[in-house]
């Protein structure tokens, strides 16, 4: 009885044993080992059922000295004494033989980035339990990173020779996955080569081939390798997603896959890559198409919803838009999935019914977002600030914003930055101009709070201080398209310095190509030099991508300047409708004498 009850404990105290983070560790000479590489492939959940445990262990009695050494030995790893702890626990596996010492050695090591010590102890646990698929998957997950692959072969070897038929497939993709991190690809390719020999029939040998090969730059065998798998199974999803991938040519994968799905038309995942490779090639409409067939199959499929949705917003499509989110957020709500938030969703619907001035609706869906994100908490927070003033509460919204506690200095900037926002929207461009006035001396290095700064300081009629600004954003973030666009669009508007205007916005444009209101200051830059015709197409082409007020108020005053008074008046009524108080409309109409 004594001695069984000392097993018992041992066991029992291993058990209790974990991993204590360190206070301070040397960097180890290799990254830690890849058992997540085990965990991530292909069916792995399989291989792991057919696991061998580490076998019989070792009858240990846990004597008073034993007891005293595992004890101290885990309360100096909790110290930070990772080298005593460590040894301490090598001896005794060595002493006991019992396997999960070497274990929990390793353990130690890895948990103070230490790799000799962590491949010395795994070493040591395979030795004593050489049965063992743990300790043979964090060997090979050392091994697959040093220079010879030797040792790793064999194992590899083994694990497929000993798997049964229906696992060895899995058994190949995982170690694919494994050499994935070998630092020399043509060795692991090699390596591939000879341990799937054997296999040559099998679907799986020629799949990991392909990956083997294309990883070491070896394309037109990758290729021939996934042909060779296709031949094997020419319905294969995998073997086709396979092909594609090895030919690196978007047209020719599409090609592909335009056969692939006449032959095989519910191959689900085909098609799904198929409709990501339109949305690449930038073919909106052909990719809607595919992701509506998908629909069609699976009504309540979360992807598929989702990709609909931005494809809607794309398209500029809200309606659609909007039903498609709403049920991916209904589909997550009945059935949850930790791997997708539906965060992003919300914050979009929020954003329609802001555009259709609904800002209760969109205050209800950012109400509806749970986040334990701190960037998307404040996110929210911040835009429910927005909406609040948007509703005519002003003062409101700056007490909501009084509430947030930032973080750090990057939040504290986007609640200033909101706050002068909130203050400029809502008329009161003297607070602005002083809340960003006053962020800046205390943040003068933050290129987005200068950049505010600017355009609080043009509203003020500073324009001096708005180009000083300006030109500090471009001088420190010199990539910074919307700084090069605001000094362009400010010239253009006032009608000065056009030609320098033109030159700062089309450098703009070329930075950040198809971005509407670059182009609708390259069209209002066009129109002051009066290329009425050129400016006309920049415009409408920006309304098109953005159905915006602003881009609205501008096409209208191009079309009044060509006589065509019912076209501008139609254009100033959807801005009108969209935002009743915009200034740039106000201040248009009175200039022109004009009605809508």
């Amino acid at each position: 009885m004594k001695n069984a009850f000392a097993i018992v404990t041992l066991s029992a105290l291993l058990s209790a044993c974990a991993v204590a983070p360190q206070k301070e560790a040397a960097p180890a000479p290799e990254p830690a080992p890849a058992p997540e590489a085990a965990v991530n492939a292909p069916g792995s959940d399989a291989i792991a059922a057919a696991v061998k445990p580490d076998g019989d262990l070792p009858s240990v009695e846990l004597t008073s000295e034993l007891f005293y050494k595992l004890t101290k030995a885990e309360l100096d790893f909790k110290r930070g004494q990772w080298q005593s702890a460590y040894l301490t626990m090598m001896v005794l596996a060595q002493q006991t033989r019992d396997p999960r010492l070497a274990k929990r050695s390793a353990e130690m090591a890895l948990s103070a980035k230490q790799g000799n010590e962590a491949l010395a102890a795994i070493r040591l646990w395979r030795e004593l339990a050489p049965d063992s698929d743990e300790a043979a998957q964090y060997f090979l997950g050392f091994s697959v990173l040093g220079d010879d692959l030797s040792e790793a072969e064999q194992v590899f070897a083994q694990r497929l020779q000993a798997a049964q038929p229906s696992t060895r497939g899995l058994a190949m993709f995982q170690m694919q996955q494994f050499l994935l991190r070998a630092k020399d690809k043509a060795a692991a390719y090699a390596l591939m080569q000879r341990v799937l020999k054997p296999y040559d029939a099998m679907l799986e040998s020629h799949l990991v081939l392909a990956q083997g090969a294309l990883a070491a730059g070896e394309n037109e065998q990758a290729i021939a390798e996934a042909r060779r798998s296709l031949t094997i199974k020419p319905d294969s999803e995998l073997a086709a997603l396979t092909m594609a991938q090895v030919l690196q040519d978007l047209d020719g994968a599409a090609t592909l896959f335009t056969g692939f799905l006449k032959k095989y038309p519910d191959a689900r995942e085909v098609r799904s890559a198929y409709a990501r490779l339109l949305v690449e090639q930038k073919q909106y409409d052909k990719a809607t198409e595919q992701f509506q067939i998908l629909l069609k199959a699976q009504p309540d499929n979360p992807a598929t919803l989702y990709a609909l949705g931005i494809m809607s917003m794309q398209g500029n499509n809200t309606v659609a838009a909007e039903g498609y989110f709403k049920r991916f957020v209904d589909a997550l709500e009945k059935s949850p999935d930790p791997d997708r938030d539906p965060s992003k969703a919300l914050m979009i619907l929020s954003q329609i019914d802001e555009e259709r001035n609904d800002f209760d609706g969109a205050i209800a869906w950012l109400d509806k977002v749970d986040t334990d994100d701190p960037r998307l908490t404040l996110a929210v927070r911040l835009k429910r600030a927005h909406l609040t003033s948007r509703k005519g509460d002003i003062d409101g919204a700056l007490k909501q914003l009084a509430e947030i506690t930032p973080a750090d200095e990057a939040e504290e900037v986007q609640v200033l930055q909101t706050k002068g926002q909130l203050l400029r929207d809502a008329g009161r461009a003297k607070e602005a101009y002083a809340t960003l006035e006053d962020g800046v001396l205390r943040f003068p290095n933050s290129p987005d709070l200068m950049y505010d700064y600017a355009l609080a300081a043009e509203k003020m009629g500073k324009l001096d201080s708005m180009e000083t600004a300006l030109r500090k954003v471009i001088e420190s973030v010199p990539d910074n398209h919307h700084a090069y666009n605001a000094l362009g669009y400010s010239f253009a508007d006032r009608g000065i310095r056009l030609d320098e205007a033109y030159e700062l916005i089309d450098k703009a444009l070329k930075m950040s190509p198809g971005d509407p209101f670059i182009m609708d200051s390259m069209g209002w830059v066009k129109f002051r030099m009066g290329q009425l015709k050129e400016a006309e197409k920049m415009l409408r082409d920006a309304y098109t991508l953005r159905n915006d007020p602003e881009i609205a108020v501008h096409l209208g005053e191009v079309l009044w300047a060509q006589g065509d008074k019912s076209g501008a008046q139609k254009l100033w009524r959807e801005a009108r409708a969209k935002d009743p108080n915009n200034d740039a409309l106000r201040t248009t109409l009175a200039r022109l004498n004009a009605s809508i």
